[in-house]
Parts: C-alpha cells; sequence; structure tokens
C-alpha cells in the first residue's frame, strides 16, 4: 500500500527514457560502491540506492563554484532538508536552467556541458560556438528589401550626440533630405556629440513619407493590426461619402508614386494593406533592368482575379522540373501551364506501361487532377512560397488593378474603410512627411572586473532599406567602427529579399546614372541595386568589428 508523501503529485508519471537512464546509472553506481569501500556512509548508501551523486564540498575549492543542490523526483520520496545555497565570492550560483517541473534534471545532467555563472547569464550571442559566428564577413551589409518594426543599437561608445537636436540642426537635417542632399563623413569623428554634420545627417536618415495619416493611428504594420487599432476613432468604417473621397485620394497618391517611380525619381515604395504587401522597385534595382513587383502573401482568389484582369505573373518560389517557374495571366501563359502539366500527368503513368499494368490501373479523371491542384494552390496561401512577381509594363496593369480591387479595403473590423498605407523614401503627391522615433539609453551591465557601461539607440517605426544602409554609415563613422545591432523585421516582408531570374543584369555604372536623381545617397543606391542574397530570410543581427560587418539571417 503506498503512502501519501507530503510535496508528491500522484499524477506524476515517469518518461521511460528517464527510467532508462536511471536503471542504467543503477548498474553504474552499484560497481562503483563495489569497488569503493572506502566512501562514507552517505554517499555508499547513495550509490546502492542507485541515486546520482552530489558533488563534495571541496568541489567548489577547485576553481569553480559548486551548483546549488537540488532535489532530484526521481529519489526516495522523503522529506529530506534542501541544504542552505550556496555562495562563491558574492554571487549566488543558481542550478543549471531547468524546466518548471525539474522532471528534466537527469537528461540535463547526462547532456548539459558545466558553464560557469558568468556564461549563464551572458547574452544568447556571447554563448554561440566560433562555427555558428563564422559568417561572410566585408565592410558592407548584404542589401535586406524586408521593412524592419524596430532597430537596438548597442555600442561601448555612447549615443549621446543622437539627443536634443538644435533647432537649426532639425532644420537642416529636415532641408538635407528634402533635397537630397549627399553627406559624406569621415571615417571616424572623435567627438561626435559636437559634430553638427552627424547630427544633421542623423535627423535626415530619419524621415519617411506616408500616405494616409492620421496622428491618432499607426498605420504601419496593417498585417495582424485589428488589435492595436480597435476601440481608435474612425469616422469613415461607417461613412460611405467618406469611404469614397479617401479611397480617391488614395488613388492619386498611388499614380503619383508609380509615375515617380516610372520615370526614375523614386527608387521603390510598399504598399501595406490589411491582407498583403506590395513591393515596387525601380529599373535598376536588385539586379532587374525593369520595373518589378512583389507580391506576399498572396492567396488564390487574389491571383485568380489578377489572372482574369490579364495580369502576367510568376510565383518565384514554385518551380516545375527543378527548373522551370511558372507563369501565368496571359493566355499563352495559360497555355504553357496546361502544356507543363499534361506533360507531369503522362510522366507519371509511364512507368505503369512499361509494367504492363497500365489497362489495370484506373487513371484519375480531369476532375480529380483538378481538385487536387486547387488544393495544393490553397495549401500555400498566406505562406512565403505563395509570393508573386510581376514585371515590366504588367506593373501598371497590376496599378489599375489595385485601385479597382474591391477586396484591397477591409468591409469589416478596425480597419474597416481605411485605404492602404503608401510608404516611400522620397516624397509624392498627398504624402505626409514622418520621423522614425529615436531613443537612446545608457545602462549598467556586469563583467568580469565589475560593471561598465553599455550604451543603446532604439530606432523604432516603418524602417526601409535605404533607411538601414544610411543609420550603419553614420554609426560606423560614429562608434568608430565598432557596434552590434539587432534587427526586427516585419515577417510578411522577409520574402522580399528573393533573388529573381532576370534576362538582363544591369550594371552598377548604368543604375547608378539613370537612378541618379532618386533622391539617395549613391552609396545606398550602389547596395540597393545588388542582386539579393538572403533568400526568404532576413538580416536578424549585425555586428560591425574595425569596420568590418559579420551578419546573422
Amino acid at each position: 500500500m503506498a503512502f501519501p508523501v507530503s510535496g508528491y503529485s500522484p499524477s506524476f508519471k515517469r518518461p521511460p527514457e528517464i527510467l532508462r537512464l536511471r536503471r542504467k546509472r543503477a548498474r553504474t553506481h552499484e560497481a562503483a560502491a563495489s569497488s569503493s569501500p572506502e566512501l562514507p556512509g552517505p554517499r555508499l548508501a547513495a550509490l546502492t540506492a542507485g541515486l546520482p551523486l552530489r558533488p563534495f564540498p571541496a568541489a567548489a575549492g577547485r576553481g569553480r563554484c559548486a551548483p546549488e543542490p537540488r532535489r532530484n523526483p526521481f529519489a526516495r520520496l522523503d522529506n529530506r532538508p534542501r541544504p542552505a545555497t550556496q555562495f562563491c565570492g558574492q554571487q549566488e550560483v543558481s542550478a543549471p536552467v531547468l524546466d518548471s517541473n525539474r522532471e528534466n534534471d537527469l537528461l540535463w545532467e547526462e547532456a548539459l556541458p558545466e558553464r560557469t555563472v558568468t556564461e549563464l547569464h551572458q547574452t544568447p550571442h556571447a554563448l554561440f560556438s566560433e562555427s555558428d559566428t563564422l559568417l561572410p564577413k566585408s565592410k558592407e551589409l548584404p542589401v535586406d528589401w524586408s521593412i524592419k518594426t524596430r532597430l537596438l543599437f548597442t555600442s561601448s561608445q555612447p549615443f549621446t550626440w543622437t539627443d536634443h537636436l538644435k533647432a537649426q540642426e532639425e532644420a537642416q537635417g529636415l532641408m538635407q533630405h528634402c533635397r537630397a542632399a549627399e553627406v559624406t563623413l569621415p571615417q571616424s569623428i572623435q567627438d561626435p556629440k559636437f559634430s553638427t554634420e552627424l547630427r544633421c545627417a542623423f535627423q535626415q536618415s530619419l524621415v519617411y513619407w506616408l500616405h494616409p495619416a492620421f496622428s491618432w493611428l499607426s498605420l504601419f504594420p496593417r498585417i495582424g493590426a485589428d488589435r492595436k487599432m480597435a476601440g481608435k476613432i474612425s469616422p469613415w468604417s461607417n461613412d460611405e461619402t467618406l469611404q469614397h473621397v479617401l479611397m480617391s485620394d488614395w488613388s492619386v497618391s498611388f499614380t503619383s508614386l508609380y509615375n515617380l517611380l516610372k520615370t526614375k525619381l523614386c527608387p521603390y515604395f510598399y504598399v501595406c494593406t490589411y491582407q498583403f504587401t506590395v513591393l515596387f522597385r525601380a529599373a535598376g534595382l536588385a539586379g532587374s533592368d525593369v520595373i518589378t513587383a512583389l507580391i506576399s502573401p498572396t492567396t488564390r482568389g487574389l491571383r485568380e482575379a489578377m489572372k482574369n484582369e490579364g495580369i502576367e505573373f510568376s510565383l518565384p518560389l514554385i518551380e516545375d522540373d527543378g527548373h522551370k517557374k511558372k507563369t501565368y495571366g496571359t493566355s499563352s501563359g495559360r497555355g504553357e501551364e496546361q502544356a507543363i502539366s499534361d506533360e507531369d500527368e503522362e510522366e507519371s503513368f509511364s512507368w505503369l506501361a512499361e509494367m504492363g499494368v497500365h489497362d489495370k490501373i484506373k487513371k484519375p479523371d480531369v476532375l480529380s487532377i483538378k481538385l487536387r491542384k486547387e488544393k495544393h494552390e490553397v495549401q500555400m496561401d498566406h505562406r512565403p512560397e505563395s509570393v508573386v512577381l510581376v514585371k515590366g509594363t504588367n506593373t501598371f496593369t497590376l496599378l489599375n488593378f489595385l485601385i479597382n480591387c474591391k477586396s484591397l479595403v477591409a468591409t469589416s473590423g478596425a480597419q474597416a474603410g481605411l485605404p492602404p498605407t503608401l510608404l516611400s523614401p522620397v516624397a509624392f503627391r498627398g504624402a505626409t512627411m514622418q520621423m522614425l522615433k529615436a531613443r537612446s539609453v545608457n545602462v549598467k551591465t556586469q563583467a568580469s572586473t565589475g560593471y561598465q557601461d553599455q550604451f543603446s539607440l532604439e530606432i523604432t517605426g516603418p524602417i526601409m532599406p535605404h533607411t538601414l544602409h544610411y543609420l550603419t554609415s553614420l554609426l560606423r563613422s560614429s562608434q568608430s567602427g565598432s557596434f552590434s545591432a539587432g534587427l526586427y523585421p516585419h515577417e510578411p516582408t522577409t520574402v522580399f529579399n528573393i533573388c529573381l531570374s532576370v534576362d538582363k543584369v544591369p550594371t552598377k555604372e548604368v543604375a547608378n546614372k539613370e537612378l541618379a536623381n532618386c533622391g539617395l545617397h549613391p552609396k545606398t543606391l550602389e547596395q540597393l541595386s545588388q542582386i539579393p542574397l538572403l533568400g526568404k530570410s532576413s538580416l536578424r543581427n549585425v555586428e560591425m568589428n574595425d569596420y568590418i560587418c559579420n551578419w546573422r539571417s
């Protein structure tokens, strides 16, 4: 008969793997006990019972702190008192991180290497092995076309030069942005706090352009923003006349942006709807010699609507036969799709004919094949694989399609009646100038020699690719070429970093010459003209040491 024990849950069950380890330990400890008669009584009894041995108190004097003794849930169910917490110096020593129920102690003791208290409290980046951080090194970062919602820079040098800009510095920075002034800073600035040129350039880097704009409503991100927008004032939600006015103004602004893009006076812009995001890029960027538009994520309904409008597009991440990429939209595109489908269908049954049993196997009918394809298309909806690429003159047809698309605006919920958000690095008709938010913080962090200053700079808002490049260029000079950064992307836009198949790759010289008046610094323009290398991911961590960059995606 089992007697109840205080602190023991009768519903506790031992995993089979834990029991296997315990039986293995029991055999090992019995053999050790038989060959170690000199062991003290309590340790000999523990070995005989098959319990894990705790380290001798002398272990604390051999160069590391002894871990705090902890109760093993698989030990005898008695009420042995817990020993007092041990200290090493002035710092409390804690046991290795375990799960809340502490039922994996045995597995952790077998698998975890011993670490000092300092190592357990380090940042995750410091615990990476050398092989994990062995990434490409260069003076420049790869181009990243995702929109970031937050940047967190850290450095051993202060960011006080970003605080309390004078009225003249703020005005100068805004003027430099509007006139697309090129600012070239020295490699290292001795006293950044008193560098007017640096502070004006920082103000210039925070500017972006937005439509529509409502001071009480955050209009980025739009995907999944219903909860944040709930309860906010939206007079247009039930007013059809006001909705019509908003959409009319939005159409004018959207057309203005596309015309700037077409004439290479705007490098790129984003259209952010409540369901998907569109990235329009001018010819010469991302290794393409024509205008491109990427849409992500998409649904089968949206793709069917685009087909019906005659928009020719492709799914870059969906390949047939390992190499052929699907093309949809025009009659020739649909014919090619059908030809590929028929060819695949014939190949899938050719092996039955070779075996002589093809007449005994019922071939799927046309309806079954169609349902199977539709299921496959629906399964990739809302996923990165659903990204759509539109090129050349089809982007103008896409413009008209989006302006007239009924499902572009939500009909219910917190975003009902609200037009999509337009984001651009340059001014356009109906746009409002906005500023990213910057905040610097000084904190004390514990190190082996005591406490040291750690400085951080946080940037929040819709951070576009040119802004990321411009900010890292400023910090290269202000922080003497050494800083770290954590980057937080808007996840639906990370797929914009895929490498596109292009017919002709323009040279850097041609791209820089044709886009010279697009409003970007030549160095930034040179980076954005590169072919994307990050695939479906985006930059997450950046470390710069001695002006050399390391990054993780």
